[in-house]
This record gives structure tokens, C-alpha cells and sequence, in this order.
């Protein structure tokens, strides 16, 4: 227990880490949103959805260094982003499968958990 309990002040960067670099590396190849406005979103739309992934990103990684309204602002992007994603895209899909909603799901919980809690473990 004692090693867990050392352990568990820095267990957000595990969680930080692997959402920030998701949606980093998810947000890259949206440039230019092309296959975005052929799923019918609108041109802005599309534009702030692939900036908006990288900015969620790039706003983890550096709200743990600079300021923790970066850290909930990166969640804040995640919630909306996910919200988007699984109503228009995944939700019809169902829970689990090809194009199913689970992995969207568990990106929501955990922009969720940035947005709510921040930096504080």
C-alpha cells in the first residue's frame, strides 16, 4: 500500500500523457479538414475541430507546467470534441465495434476528470 500511495500523486501523467498525445496525433492529419466537410460538417466547423484537438493537446501537456486553467481548458476541448464525435458519428454505431462509441466514451471521461479536478490529485 505504501508504494501505491507514493505512487498516486503522479498517476496523472499516465492518464495526461496518453490522452494529450491522442489527441494530438488524431488532430494532425485533420490538416486541411477535407474528409471532415465530406462527412458533412461546415468548413469552419471542421477547421475548429482540427485545431481544437492539437489545442486540447498541447493545453494538458502544458497546464501541468504553466497554469492549471490550461489543464481544464484542455478538458473542456476533450468534452466538447467527444460530444461531437459520439453524437454525430458514433453514437448510431452502438457501444462496441467497428465505428462503435467505447474509445469515445472513456476520451470523455477523461477530459471530463482534467475539466473537474485540474491539476489537483
Amino acid at each position: 500500500m505504501k508504494i501505491l500511495n507514493s505512487l498516486s500523486p503522479h498517476m496523472h501523467w499516465l492518464l495526461r500523457l496518453s490522452l494529450a498525445a491522442t489527441f494530438i496525433l488524431h488532430g494532425i492529419p485533420k490538416f486541411p479538414p477535407d474528409g471532415l466537410v465530406q462527412m458533412g460538417l461546415p468548413l469552419v466547423i471542421a477547421w475548429a475541430v482540427a485545431f481544437g484537438e492539437i489545442g486540447a493537446g498541447i493545453a494538458l501537456l502544458a497546464g501541468a507546467f504553466i497554469d492549471e486553467r490550461l489543464t481544464r481548458l484542455g478538458g473542456l476541448l476533450i468534452v466538447i470534441i467527444m460530444i461531437g464525435a459520439i453524437t454525430l458519428v458514433h453514437f448510431p454505431q452502438g457501444w462496441v465495434g467497428r465505428g462503435g462509441m467505447e474509445f469515445q466514451a472513456l476520451m470523455l471521461a477523461a477530459g471530463m476528470y482534467f475539466l473537474t479536478k485540474g491539476n489537483k490529485v
